[in-house]
């Protein structure tokens, strides 16, 4: 890897967990635990569409390792990494698939496969499927933040706010 793409990665890296850490301290609004926006996942989608999946990869593992060390929980990275790959695969593989007019519905689906990979962690950790019926919740609440994530990954890439040449 070149050192300016390591340079443009590992700031990106930077931000995404700068933006965790931040979401990190806003309380939950909501009466379901767990439930969050996802913020740093627009860096995530962003390097999807403006590197290769690879890249994102890289920049998403040392987002959730680095997170999960500086948050001070690391029980969440067993709920982080599942939900994290889950995600990534899905939007890596629709990436090309979809017109990056459209990337509000690669974002959706990557925060329902998200929530999904987290619900299959949890089902293991505590050995019961009673836990499902907290996935309707969690995929109407993927959609939304999944839509607003996707919106927002879609203006920056329009925007070219972060201009970044390969």
């Amino acid at each position: 890897m070149k050192t300016k793409k390591l340079v443009q990665l590992s700031l990106l890296t930077a931000i995404a967990l700068s933006i965790f850490i931040v979401e990190l301290q806003i309380p939950n609004p909501l009466p379901l635990p767990g439930i969050k926006l996802g913020l740093a996942n627009i860096v995530t989608l962003y390097v999807i569409y403006r590197y290769r999946a690879k890249e994102a990869l890289l920049v998403l593992m040392a987002r959730i390792i680095l997170g999960s060390v500086f948050s001070g929980n690391l029980m969440a990275i067993m709920y982080s990494l599942a939900g994290g790959i889950c995600c990534f695969v899905v939007m890596s593989v629709l990436y090309d698939k979809i017109e990056e007019k459209y990337i509000f519905i690669v974002s959706i689906l990557g925060a329902c496969a998200h929530n999904i990979g987290q619900i299959i962690i949890a089902i293991f950790i505590t050995k019961t499927l009673a836990i499902m019926m907290y996935l309707p919740w969690l995929l109407l609440s993927a959609m939304i933040t999944g839509l607003f994530i996707g919106l927002c990954t879609q203006y920056l890439l329009k925007s070219r706010a972060i201009l970044i040449q390969k």
